[in-house]
C-alpha cells in the first residue's frame, strides 16, 4: 500500500482534545494524544487510487475516489490498513466475478 501525507489547511475550529481546558491546563500528555492522531492517507490499489482515509473519532472514514470503491464510501474503519484491506478485497471479488462469467453470455449482453 502506498500512501503519503496530505497537507490540510489550518482551521479555526477548536482542538477537540484541549478545547475544554484553559491554556495553563494543557499538559504534555494532552499534546501527545493530539500528535498520535493518524494523518489522512491516500489508499492506492496497484495503480488505482481507491480513496482517502481521514481520521475520525477512534478510526478513519473512507472517501472513495473511483466508482469501483463507491460501496465503501463513508464507511468508518478502525485504521487505514483495515480500509486498504477492504479496498483490496473489493477489487479481488470483482476480478473473481469477471473470471467466472460466461464469455458468450457477456458478448450477448453487450450487444443487447
Amino acid at each position: 500500500m502506498h500512501s503519503f501525507n496530505v497537507a490540510l489547511p489550518p482551521t479555526d475550529r477548536p482542538d477537540p482534545v484541549t478545547e475544554d481546558l484553559a491554556p495553563d491546563d494543557v499538559t504534555l500528555a494532552d499534546r501527545a494524544a493530539v500528535d498520535r492522531v493518524e494523518p489522512p492517507r491516500v489508499i492506492e490499489i496497484g495503480e488505482v487510487t481507491a480513496g482517502i482515509a481521514v481520521p475520525e473519532g477512534r478510526g478513519v472514514r473512507f472517501f472513495s475516489s473511483s466508482r469501483d470503491f463507491d460501496g465503501l464510501d463513508g464507511t468508518v474503519f478502525r485504521n487505514t490498513e483495515q480500509a486498504a484491506r477492504a479496498a483490496r478485497e473489493r477489487i479481488a471479488a470483482r476480478a473473481r466475478s469477471a473470471a467466472h462469467r460466461d464469455p458468450v453470455a457477456e458478448l450477448r449482453r453487450r450487444r443487447a
